[in-house]
């Protein structure tokens, strides 16, 4: 049985997730304005990532019963500096997130709610992925600099990310 209060965590999970697709498609469109296609195609498919974790999150509430309770979205910054500025939002952002799901574990533990702490922990192995990701692009993007060659590269690199939806996610 999952609690009133872990339902409404995350029934607020799930608004923050659509909230982080909001922000990854505004730099995706962003990224176009700019001329980095390959860019703004990796911002678009970590778009489609955070739904899909707000899917996630929707399916486990519905599966225990519960009811999932959408919330508005915060609109979202829609101009940056650059792509470094962009990749250093993503990188803070990724790390708001983990200190939510890292809450929400802590929520889950002090509940005894182990069926939840055991779906959060997908979440946790998540979230390294995404703040390493994230640092490491920051990282090239910064060592490249100025040099239009070296940021065309990198973007270049990722265009090249392909969106694997996950294949256990069935709504219904």
């Amino acid at each position: 049985m999952i609690s009133k209060k872990m339902t409404k965590a995350i029934n607020d999970q799930i608004n923050a997730e659509i909230f982080s697709g909001y922000l990854y498609m505004a730099m995706s469109s962003y990224c176009n304005v700019l001329g980095l296609k390959g860019a703004s195609h990796w911002f678009f498919v970590q778009m489609q990532e955070e739904m899909t974790h707000a899917f996630r999150f929707y399916k486990y509430v519905s599966d225990r019963g519960e009811h999932c309770v959408m919330e508005a979205v915060e609109k979202p910054q829609a101009k940056f500096k650059d792509l470094k500025d962009m990749l250093e939002k993503t990188l803070a952002h990724e790390q708001l997130v983990t200190g939510r799901i890292n809450k929400l574990v802590d929520l889950a533990r002090k509940e005894s709610d182990h069926a939840t702490d055991v779906m959060l922990g997908w979440f946790v192995t998540e979230q390294v992925e995404e703040e390493a990701t994230a640092s490491e692009y920051l990282q090239m993007v910064t060592l490249a600099g100025k040099d239009m060659s070296g940021i065309l590269m990198i973007d270049k690199e990722l265009g090249a990310r392909v969106f694997n939806p996950p294949a256990d996610l069935v709504i219904g």
